[in-house]
């Protein structure tokens, strides 16, 4: 297997994702792109569920000292999140609120008092059968306020790691197949 596929590049935030526009002033914006093998899946939400379920161990530390320091300032945290997903049933991937979904994007996120973010997994390529096809991770963030700034400015190193880690584990892990998708 060709080693593009365990790579993920830092790319432009794409401009036919939704969230390019998503607010009028970003104090973070990032993309990072991995290329897809062939036969695997370009269904945008089933990739974001393979992603987020194929995380290496480290991320839920991180995620659980975030949680312990964020709790003091009355910010959502991540076990909150967790238990709207499962009163809602419906309209979360994971932590994150689905704010829409196309045949090949879907918009995640979530608004706080301190800041509001969103994340895109978009696919892109071309539509022909066999073609080559990445997968785009966006986050765009927009602060509401300086908690949300200095937040930002320590967790932004964090963040880059944390999508880049989750990419490469995904692909190390083996993308869904397309046949997987219709099933």
């Amino acid at each position: 297997m060709s080693t593009e596929h365990h790579h993920a590049t830092s790319v432009s935030l794409p401009s036919e994702s939704a969230i390019a526009k998503a607010y009028a002033s970003v104090n973070l914006a990032d993309a990072y792109s991995i290329e897809l093998p062939a036969g695997t899946s370009t269904n945008p939400e089933l990739l974001a569920r393979f992603i987020f379920a194929h995380q290496a161990p480290w991320i839920s530390g991180l995620m659980a000292v975030r949680d312990a320091v964020v709790a003091g300032f009355g910010l959502k945290t991540a076990k909150h999140l967790a238990s709207l997903e499962a009163e809602s049933g419906t309209g979360r991937l994971g932590i994150f609120k689905i704010y829409s979904t196309s045949p090949t994007e879907v918009v995640l996120g979530e608004d706080d008092k301190h800041l509001d973010f969103r994340l895109s997994v978009l696919c892109s390529g071309p539509s022909s059968p066999g073609a080559k096809h990445h997968l785009i991770l966006s986050t765009v963030v927009h602060c509401n306020n300086r908690l949300g700034r200095l937040y930002i400015s320590l967790i932004a190193p964090f963040h880059r790691l944390v999508v880049q880690s989750s990419l490469l584990s995904a692909a190390r892990a083996g993308w869904p197949s397309a046949a997987e998708a219709e099933a």
